[in-house]
């Protein structure tokens, strides 16, 4: 079971305390990152509240998100077609190995065939 850390940040002047299983230095890292954005809109804009520049840092954020998960599932995608394309490769591979040994087979008594009526 994962340690479960309190870890305490400063947002917008705020105090909040977490629970959570990552490292205080991430939660930390988070907080800063958070607090960049939510000052970055509120600076651009005089008449948006730290409330409202939050929620346009959260709607990027579950934009970022979202784009992120389409990626990955693509990313996805494209890798099972590869390894369906590599399945398919070696099945080729393999029934093109299958038809050179018979073919060696085949020559090989041909040969045979050919060296005992030779020395007939």
């Amino acid at each position: 079971m994962a340690n479960i850390n309190k870890v305490k940040v400063i947002i917008c002047g705020k105090d909040f305390v977490l629970q959570t299983a990552e490292s205080s230095n991430y939660v930390f890292s988070l907080a800063r990152t958070m607090e960049t954005r939510i000052t970055g809109i509120t600076d651009a804009s005089s008449s948006a509240s730290p409330f409202t520049a939050a929620i346009m840092v959260g709607m990027n954020a579950l934009d970022d998100l979202n784009k992120s998960k389409a990626k990955l599932d693509a990313l996805r995608e494209q890798a099972k077609e590869y390894v369906d394309e590599a399945g398919k490769a070696r099945l080729e591979r393999d029934a093109a190995l299958q038809e050179v040994n018979a073919l060696r087979t085949k020559v090989a008594h041909l040969e045979q065939t050919l060296h005992e009526k030779n020395n007939k």
